[in-house]
């Protein structure tokens, strides 16, 4: 009875999630990303230190992770990555996160995810198709407020450093067995035409129109000028 109900709540939490984005979903989930980032970064003293910033490679914004069934313990998410270019900041791409348990209870609520690379090889894990952290990928809870020295030595560290939002809170958050993949389909459908990640998180496709609001924000807290 009880592989019964894991598999009926197993399906409750994946087929919604497997379900085709459309246009409309994809404007809001860039839009939630957003204001995600415009939140956190508008409480310095308890936002990403200002060293991290400068040495951000990329930033993914999951916005509103779900947790699954009380009896698999699942989450999924489902956000958006750019990375940092020469000209600026890359066009977005979307990805989905998976796995067990975060090592919070977050309830029946969303949670907001927020992962920092910091360094070309974080850049390279989210190039890749598929990736586990904490086993593909050296991740650490990063650090908060103006701590520049103890967020120094935790990103010489790590590849990803990965925080947590919910109720208001912003804090590190262990992700270890996460696993994070690219969602290509809902990428396609942004860009109107398929690209590779690796094309579009280098800088070599433009950005869409319905993403530049994103894309200002990220360049407004993270110290580059995006190009317009």
């Amino acid at each position: 009875m009880k592989k019964i109900l894991a598999l009926l709540c197993l399906a409750g939490m994946t087929l919604p999630a497997l379900a085709a984005s459309d246009k409309a979903t994809l404007d809001e989930r860039l839009e939630n990303a957003r204001a995600v980032i415009d939140e956190v970064m508008q409480t310095p003293d308890k936002g990403i230190p200002d060293s991290i910033v400068k040495e951000a490679t990329c930033i993914a914004v999951v916005p509103s992770l779900k947790k699954g069934a009380f009896i698999i313990g699942a989450q999924y998410g489902q956000g958006v990555v750019t990375c940092r270019t020469g000209r600026g900041w890359s066009g977005p791409v979307f990805i989905r996160m998976a796995g067990g348990s975060f090592g919070f209870q977050i309830g029946g609520q969303g949670t907001d995810l927020v992962l920092v690379a910091v360094n070309d090889k974080g850049l390279q894990d989210l190039l890749k198709s598929k990736f586990k952290i904490g086993g593909d990928a050296s991740a650490s809870a990063g650090p908060v407020g103006r701590n520049a020295q103890a967020a120094t030595d935790i990103s010489l560290k790590s590849e990803l450093l990965t925080y947590s939002r919910s109720k208001g809170l912003f804090a590190g958050i262990d992700l270890d067995g996460t696993t994070v993949s690219q969602n290509t389909d809902d990428t396609t459908l942004l860009y109107g035409a398929p690209h590779t990640f690796d094309q579009i998180l280098k800088g070599n496709v433009l950005p869409p129109e319905d993403s530049r609001p994103f894309l200002r924000t990220i360049a407004k807290y993270f110290h580059t000028s995006q190009q317009q």
